[in-house]
């Protein structure tokens, strides 16, 4: 079966009229690189000096990407995509604060946010960003094998309680969890913690699910070694795929400090190790569920194909795609009408805490592998179509 990616009145049945006209206005601002590294500067200054943004922001980009600055106030855009098969992942996104009031705020958020999911079968899967539930500094010393102070120490065993208590809160519910990925000198113990709370709650189905960053070159072999990892434990693995989101940091880092470049060399190895890793899942099935994060229409084809091959039905709990909200609808709700299981990522939170998450979603959308200019054709066309259709 093959899905048209290309058919923008299902793409975009949601949208009005108006909701397009804005869509439009937002992705020719984001296109252009100098307009967007200019109102990033402005908005980090004025995010820097208290200067309020909520009337410039709310109503144009944060509306566009955000479900809202709370889970009560993000359940109309869940019911909204319901309508059309389309489920939400209430994520909240805020990013980038490490004092412990911030830290106790973003667990106490998160395990509202996971006992919500329980209560609302829209919402088929929990999530947590894991540098929110510790210091970045004790979760990179620890992946690097560094020595840590009494007190990091105490950091360390409260970071691994927070995520024990999330999981333990989302088997409880029945809602799995997905632990987002992290730069590669935080990842280590990300990974370790996944692997003991999966060998714990994963006995008879995936509840946790570790994400995988396939431009990462050595994400296929420990995705390997992960299901080896699940057999010789008597688990399933749950696999969370996306293609990455930090490479020049990345780069920059490892030229720095003198290591091996983690990152694939370019994308063509990046799009040929993460179809791989999802043709290895559908060949294990059986012990393992699939969560596809991609904005690829090729990766999402390739699984479906995998699937129809592979005698998996369209809505078998062990495969799911995920796509952005605000980005790639052409893809989320094409599958959905085809019977797929399909999950959007719904950030939210307040406006300014919000605004690191925004920011990068500008950025990524003015690179060279960005979204913008496949937005408007598809927003193009289908405004075009509705005229036509008057």
């Amino acid at each position: 079966m093959k899905i048209d990616f290309n058919n923008t009145e299902v793409a975009f049945a949601p949208k009005s009229n108006a909701d397009l006209k804005k869509a439009h206005i937002l992705f020719k601002t984001i296109a252009n690189p100098g307009v967007v590294k200019m109102g990033n500067s402005m908005l980090s200054l004025a995010l820097k000096i208290h200067f309020p943004i909520n009337w410039i922001v709310k109503p144009t980009v944060y509306n566009h990407f955000v479900g809202g600055e709370t889970i009560e106030d993000s359940k109309g855009t869940i019911a909204k995509m319901a309508e059309y098969n389309v489920k939400s992942i209430l994520d909240y996104s805020v990013e980038g604060k490490e004092e412990p009031e911030d830290i106790k705020l973003a667990f106490e958020e998160t395990k509202r946010a996971v006992r919500n999911a329980g209560a609302n079968p829209n919402i088929p899967f929990s999530v947590f960003k894991p540098t929110a539930m510790g210091r970045s500094i004790v979760l990179e010393k620890v992946s690097l094998g560094m020595a840590l102070t009494d007190k990091e120490k105490e950091e360390e065993q409260a970071f691994r309680s927070r995520v024990h208590e999330l999981c333990t809160i989302a088997a409880e519910v029945g809602v799995p969890i997905l632990i987002d990925a992290e730069h590669s000198w935080y990842q280590n113990i990300i990974d370790d913690v996944c692997n003991t709370e999966m060998a714990i709650f994963n006995k008879e189905k995936a509840i946790v699910f570790n994400t995988f960053q396939m431009y990462r070159h050595d994400r296929l072999d420990y995705l390997k070694k992960s299901y080896q990892m699940a057999i010789d434990g008597g688990y399933h693995l749950g696999a969370k795929f996306v293609r990455g989101a930090y490479m020049e940091r990345e780069r920059e880092r490892a030229a720095l400090k003198g290591y091996e470049d983690p990152i694939q060399p370019d994308k063509e190895t990046t799009d040929r190790d993460y179809n791989a890793a999802l043709k290895f899942c559908v060949d294990h099935i059986d012990r393992i569920a699939i969560f596809n994060g991609t904005h690829n229409e090729y990766s999402s084809q390739y699984l479906v194909d995998l699937m129809i091959e592979a005698g998996i039905k369209p809505n078998d709990d062990r495969c799911w795609f995920s796509q952005l909200y605000g980005m790639s609808d052409h893809i989320s709700f094409n599958l959905a009408k085809a019977g797929y299981n399909v999950a959007k990522y719904l950030p939210y939170g307040p406006v300014k805490h919000v605004m690191p998450y925004l920011l990068r979603r500008a950025e990524e959308n003015t690179s060279a592998a960005g979204q913008s200019g496949r937005e408007l054709t598809l927003i193009s066309a289908e405004v075009k179509r509705r005229k036509l259709n008057r």
